[in-house]
């Protein structure tokens, strides 16, 4: 029961719960292992929760012209597909598999009946999904501001704000930043060298020392 139980006790929504509860949630999850690159989530899946129990998942959805957009990556611990369980429709909403990814699926119908049964959940969701949604309005910032120095300095600036130590950690490969930040991977790799140049920062692959901070917020 250990890879049952794995998914529950992860997630946020599920793992304030008393034991019991863990485990009549973990009887109605199912458990699906995808390859680097394989799809986890589509418009033609039915309505579900997914979660990521390992690995991890870009979750996109498509420009008019077909290019990906980033919308954020789950890790162990995330899910997708929640509003999906109250009726919203997938129309443009995909994930796909970063590395070999184990996935717990759980059907509408069985989530619907969790929410009956367990009101706090309901209050658990609401508060995850404000989180989810403060997330999207930081990306729409990002893609108001004009130059992508600034876009990039921004976000930099943003992983300091959340440990206070101006050795920072891109929580992402450089792909998916710059889909993220709305850019090519070219040109964030300018845009990277350019700070470094103007001794703004050092970097090591995705390990940036801040070197000056406050040159860092005055880039417009």
């Amino acid at each position: 029961m250990e890879e049952a139980h794995l998914c529950v006790t992860l997630v946020p929504l599920f793992n304030h719960l008393g034991i019991a509860e863990q485990r009549e949630i973990n009887s109605l999850v199912t458990h699906q292992k995808f390859k680097k690159g394989e799809v986890i989530l589509s418009p033609e899946l039915s309505a579900q929760l997914t979660i990521v129990a390992r690995g991890a998942m870009k979750v996109y959805q498509l420009s008019a012209n077909g290019r990906e957009q980033l919308l954020r990556v789950v890790e162990p611990g995330g899910y997708e597909g929640e509003n999906l369980l109250f009726g919203a429709k997938n129309e443009n909403l995909f994930g796909e598999a970063l590395e070999d990814t184990e996935i717990c699926r759980l059907k509408q119908s069985d989530f619907q009946d969790l929410l009956l049964k367990q009101p706090k959940l309901t209050l658990k969701l609401l508060a995850i999904n404000a989180e989810k949604s403060n997330q999207v309005e930081q990306q729409t910032r990002f893609l108001m501001m004009e130059k992508v120095e600034e876009r990039l300095a921004t976000y930099l600036l943003d992983l300091y704000k959340v440990t206070k130590d101006p050795e920072v950690l891109i929580p992402m490969k450089m792909k998916e930043l710059a889909a993220f930040l709305g850019t090519t991977p070219e040109t964030l790799s300018r845009k990277f060298r350019l700070l470094e140049e103007e001794g703004l920062i050092n970097r090591k692959g995705k390990h940036v020392h801040l070197a000056d901070l406050e040159a860092l917020e005055e880039i417009d």
